[in-house]
């Protein structure tokens, strides 16, 4: 295992934003994460609550923060849901080290949560994140005009999907 998950702390915030500042070009236009002290701490605020998660991915032999993996708007009842959203800082990139948060993230959902679908949002034209949700079990379920808005400006995105099989027709 060359990386692990864990909980993101107020205590990441120097090591976090050092990594997020110097990955804007990587970043853009697809996310914008914290890149300061006050978007930093509205985050942790964020993914305190009951229905979000925020995960680092930590280098398992340095322990260095080199990514995160957001479980946004969990849904529990009937549906059992959440959507993901994440990032990896450009010196870490190509290392398969988001391939590998993912499979501990799908892992963590359906089993730990307890959920039974994580979707991923991905812009139409980010083939770096849509070969990481494909190579990662999550399989397409469409277009959806207008999704979110990001960087000024509503844009569409691509639904994957992935679904844990264990779970039956009940919750």
């Amino acid at each position: 295992m060359t990386v692990y998950l864990r909980k993101v702390a107020g205590s990441d915030a120097k090591e976090f934003l050092t990594l997020m500042t110097t990955s804007q070009s990587l970043h853009k236009p697809w996310i914008s994460p914290p890149l300061d002290p006050r978007t930093f701490a509205a985050y942790l605020t964020r993914v305190s609550q009951p229905d979000h998660e925020g995960l680092l991915v930590c280098e398992t032999k340095s322990e260095k923060i080199v990514g995160v993996v957001n479980i946004n708007n969990i849904v529990r009842s009937s549906f059992l849901s959440a959507s993901l959203g994440y990032y990896i800082g450009q010196s870490y990139l190509g290392k398969g080290y988001m391939l590998e948060a993912m499979v501990q993230v799908r892992d963590y959902a359906f089993t730990t949560q307890g959920l039974h679908r994580l979707e991923a949002n991905i812009q139409p034209d980010n083939m770096r994140s849509i070969n990481l949700v494909k190579r990662s079990g999550f399989v397409y379920e469409g277009l959806s005009k207008n999704y979110l808005y990001l960087s000024g400006k509503w844009r569409d995105h691509e639904r994957w999907a992935t679904y844990d099989a264990r779970t039956s027709l009940s919750p």
